[in-house]
């Protein structure tokens, strides 16, 4: 193998590594106002991959957990694999060497989590990893988003966008492609509460309407506009103001069992905002204080519990790193 591969990207195989173990963390799509253009990544859960240089071409899953044997191993048709195979055909890599992979999913499948962006965020960024940081972030997305057209049929990047750059990201444009990163208050937490009822996205996207009342429409564009303004001026007061939805959620959140009896816990118990996560079933609240997000937490674990409705639940930062090496 030549010491410096000649492609768009230089190579050079004394940066190449043999193994890598690295993090990408779930997020929380939509925002509530912000349907498949706004999200924000959360320090846990998140997803876990191994990822190693074999002397075998091609490439292989070695193992899955964590996801009650419900992926595929077959590499072209999981997300992990999927689209890291695809740019290191890219990179022309294929006949010099192979990769095996081993992901362990810390995160509900079907959970409204972004659990596939997680998985395609950590391939990629594994591999660029493993090949010495080639690529930038802005050249993985596209490869990124690719996995989730494989995964719900749209290559949408309000899941792998957060979960690639970290924080909260604006995705304005798709053609061409544009993200922004916008300022993420200090004491934004986040409360998650994950019903074990599987809601996958393709199922989700089905409620929604091809068609929207102007004055609805209208109504969600200045909750977008002010939820920008605000994350700039850390008015947490206005952020949960902002994030209400009109559109999407009175359709989705009949997939979600006593959705609208959570929401009044939680903003009875201080909560910004409360709100469907991604396609769901996972909910979010968003709280300015760590105090207040655990309380939220266990007032809806206590609920839920009475209910005897099987659930996780997870309080967390929006994580501002995205993607990491785990040592």
């Amino acid at each position: 193998m030549n010491q410096i591969i000649e492609n768009k990207y230089k190579l050079d195989q004394a940066k190449f590594l043999e193994k890598v173990h690295v993090f990408a963390p779930a997020t929380v799509a939509n925002m509530i106002c912000g349907y498949d253009i706004l999200g924000f990544a959360v320090d846990y859960p998140g997803d876990e991959v191994i990822m190693k240089k074999t002397k075998k071409l091609g490439i292989e899953i070695l193992t899955i957990t964590g996801d009650e044997e419900k992926l595929p191993l077959d590499a072209m048709k999981n997300t992990v694999s999927h689209s890291a195979w695809k740019l290191f055909c890219d990179l022309g890599l294929q006949d010099f060497f192979g990769l095996s992979i081993e992901l362990h999913k810390k995160m509900p499948i079907g959970s409204g989590l972004g659990s596939s962006a997680a998985s395609t965020v950590a391939g990629l960024f594994a591999l660029n990893e493993l090949l010495g940081k080639p690529l930038s972030k802005n050249d993985l997305l596209p490869y990124c988003m690719e996995g989730e057209r494989l995964a719900c049929g749209a290559a949408h990047a309000d899941n792998v966008a957060p979960s690639l750059f970290g924080g909260i990201t604006l995705i304005p444009s798709y053609e061409p492609l544009l993200v922004r990163s916008l300022p993420v208050p200090e004491n934004l937490y986040v409360t998650l509460i994950y019903s074990k009822v599987e809601v996958p996205t393709k199922d989700a996207r089905k409620l929604i309407k091809d068609k929207v009342q102007l004055s609805k429409a209208i109504k969600q564009w200045g909750n977008i506009a002010s939820l920008v303004a605000a994350l700039y001026e850390n008015d947490y007061e206005e952020i949960g103001r902002s994030m209400q939805d009109d559109i999407i959620e009175p359709n989705r959140s009949l997939l979600i069992p006593y959705f609208n009896e959570m929401k009044s816990i939680s903003l009875e118990n201080k909560a910004l905002t409360f709100g469907i996560s991604g396609s769901g079933p996972t909910v979010m609240a968003l709280s300015k204080s760590k105090l207040d997000a655990e309380n939220i937490a266990q007032k809806l674990n206590d609920f839920l519990t009475i209910k005897e409705i099987e659930h996780l639940s997870f309080v967390s930062k929006i994580n501002q790193q995205g993607p990491y090496i785990k040592h």
